[in-house]
C-alpha cells in the first residue's frame, strides 16, 4: 500500500489522511463541487472532484470514486463512516479491482450488517439479545402476529438501517400498520431495501457500545466501551468513557462478548458492537457497526491506541502489536457534537458561512474539525462543525475542562450547538448520571429551548 484515496469528506476524511500521512502514506481526496475548498482537498497530497453537490452524484458514486483510482493511481480506498464504509457492494467491487479496501472483509459487512443475520450471530456465543422476530417480516399481518408473542411496545427496524433511518415504534396493534408501511418506505428509500423486522422496546435504557480491534491473523482486542445515551432522535451529541454507569465486572463481560460477537463472524479492521443496557444492569446485543465510529477519537484518548492509524495496518495486513492485558483506561473522556444547528428552535439546521471560527486549546482540550473562518458550510451533508474531546482524571474534572473548553469556542455566522452542551452541563440530572437514552427528546417535547442557565455569553 502506497497511496490511499480517502472517499469521504469532513473531519473524517481530514483525520485519515493525518494517519496515513503518519504512516509515510500518499494521500488522495475526493470531492464533490460543493466541497472545492474543503480542509481535506487543502491536506491531502492530490485531489480530484468525482461530482455534483449531491451525495448521490459525488460521493456514493462508485464508478466516479473508482475512475479517481485509476487516475491517481491510488492502490486503496478508505471509506471513512456513513457514505460507502458499510456497503459490501463497494468493498467488493474495490477487491475486485485489485484496490485495498481499508475495512472489514465484504462478507464481514454483509453478515454483520444486515441486522436479523447480526442478531443470529449474537445468539450463536451465547450473548444476551433483544427479544424480536426470526428474521425479515414479509407482511403487516405477519408482523402483527409476530408483535403479539414479543410484547407492545415493538421497533420496527431496517434491516440494512444506520443512523437512525428505517425505524418505527408501534404502542399498539392499532398503530401497527401505519408504522410497518412507515419503517418499510423510509427504508426503501435510505437503503434501497425496504426489508423490516422487530424487536422488543427496552424501556428506558441507556446505550453502550464497545469498541473493537482484530487483525487479519485472527487476534482480537476489546478497547473499552462508550456511552453515548445523550442523543435526539437517535443522533448521538454527547459521548464519553468510560461509561459512568458500569461496574468493572459488567465492563469486561461486556467487552468479552464483543470480541466473542467479531470473532464468529470472521471480522477485522475496527468496528463497534452496540449494547443497550436496562434498569437492572442486563445488556442486550443490538448491532456492530462495520466501520470507524465518529466516536473513536474518545477511545483513542482513553487508550493511547490511534486507531485510524491502526485500522490502516490491519488493512496492509500486519498483526496487531498490543494484547488485552496491554490495553490500560486512563481518565474520563468526553466528546462533545459541535454541529451547525439552532438547539433553541429544535435543533434546526443552519448551513452558511463561518464569519469566525475559534476553536479551544489548552490542556486536556483535542478538537477534530475540517473547518476554518471564512469555510462555508454546505448544506447538502451533516453539519458537524467540530468534535470536542476533553480528558480529565476523573468525570468532574473533565466536565470543568468541558466547560473551559465550551467558554473558549467562538464561532460567527452560524448557530452552533453550543448552548445544548453549556446546557447539559449544568443539568442536574446529567451532573447526577441520571438519564436514559430518551431524555433529551422528551425534554424536547418539554419545551425546552436549552438556553444556558446564567448570564454566560451564548456563542452566535
Amino acid at each position: 500500500m502506497q497511496k490511499v484515496l480517502i472517499a469521504n469528506r469532513g473531519e473524517i476524511a481530514v483525520r485519515i489522511i493525518r494517519a496515513c500521512h503518519d504512516l509515510g502514506l500518499q494521500t488522495v481526496a475526493i470531492y464533490s463541487q460543493a466541497d472545492s475548498e474543503a480542509l481535506h482537498v487543502l491536506h491531502a497530497d492530490e485531489a480530484i472532484c468525482v461530482g455534483e453537490p449531491p451525495s448521490q452524484k459525488s460521493y456514493l458514486k462508485i464508478a466516479n470514486i473508482l475512475s479517481a483510482c485509476e487516475i491517481t493511481g491510488a492502490d486503496a480506498i478508505h471509506p471513512g463512516y456513513g457514505f460507502l464504509s458499510e456497503n459490501a457492494n463497494f468493498a467488493s467491487i474495490c477487491e475486485s479491482c485489485g484496490v485495498n479496501f481499508i475495512g472489514p472483509s465484504p462478507s464481514s459487512i454483509s453478515l454483520l450488517g444486515d441486522k436479523s443475520k447480526a442478531k443470529a450471530t449474537a445468539k450463536s456465543v451465547k450473548c444476551p439479545v433483544i427479544p424480536g422476530s426470526d428474521g425479515i417480516v414479509a407482511d403487516a399481518t405477519e408482523g402483527i402476529k409476530e408483535a403479539k408473542k414479543i410484547g407492545y411496545p415493538v421497533f420496527i427496524k431496517a434491516c440494512a438501517g444506520g443512523g437512525g433511518k428505517g425505524i418505527r415504534i408501534a404502542y399498539n396493534p392499532d398503530e401497527f400498520v401505519r408504522q410497518f408501511s412507515a419503517a418499510r418506505a423510509e427504508a426503501e428509500v435510505s437503503f434501497n431495501n425496504p426489508d423490516v423486522y422487530l424487536e422488543k422496546m427496552i424501556v428506558n435504557p441507556r446505550h453502550i457500545e464497545v469498541q473493537v480491534i482484530g487483525d487479519k491473523h485472527g487476534n482480537y482486542v476489546y478497547l473499552g466501551e462508550r456511552d453515548c445515551t445523550i442523543q435526539r432522535r437517535r443522533q448521538k451529541l454527547i459521548e464519553e468513557a468510560p461509561s459512568p454507569i458500569l461496574s468493572p465486572a459488567l465492563r469486561k463481560k461486556v467487552g468479552e462478548a464483543a470480541v466473542a460477537i467479531v470473532r464468529a463472524a470472521g471480522y477485522y479492521s475496527v468496528g463497534t458492537v452496540e449494547f443497550l443496557l436496562d434498569k437492572d444492569m442486563n445488556f442486550y446485543f443490538m448491532e456492530v457497526n462495520t466501520r470507524i465510529q465518529v466516536e473513536h477519537t474518545i477511545t483513542e484518548e482513553l487508550t493511547g491506541v490511534d486507531l485510524a492509524r491502526e485500522q490502516i495496518k490491519v488493512a496492509m495486513g500486519e498483526k496487531l502489536k498490543f494484547k488485552q492485558k496491554d490495553i490500560e483506561f486512563k481518565g474520563h473522556i468526553m466528546q462533545f457534537r459541535i454541529n451547525a444547528e439552532n438547539p433553541m428552535t429544535n435543533f434546526s439546521p443552519s448551513p452558511g458561512k463561518l464569519e469566525y471560527y475559534i476553536p479551544p486549546g489548552g490542556p486536556h482540550v483535542r478538537i477534530d474539525s475540517a473547518c476554518y473562518s471564512g469555510y462555508k458550510i454546505p448544506p447538502n451533508y451533516d453539519s458537524m462543525i467540530a468534535k470536542l474531546i476533553v480528558k480529565g482524571e476523573t468525570r468532574e474534572e473533565a466536565i470543568a475542562v468541558a466547560k473551559r473548553a465550551l467558554k473558549e469556542f467562538h464561532i460567527g455566522g452560524v448557530f452552533s450547538t453550543i448552548p445544548f452542551h453549556q446546557y447539559m452541563l449544568q443539568d442536574r440530572r446529567f451532573l447526577e448520571n441520571d438519564y436514559v437514552i430518551t431524555y433529551i427528546d422528551d425534554l424536547l417535547a418539554e419545551g425546552c429551548t436549552f438556553q444556558i442557565k446564567s448570564h454566560e455569553k451564548i456563542n452566535d
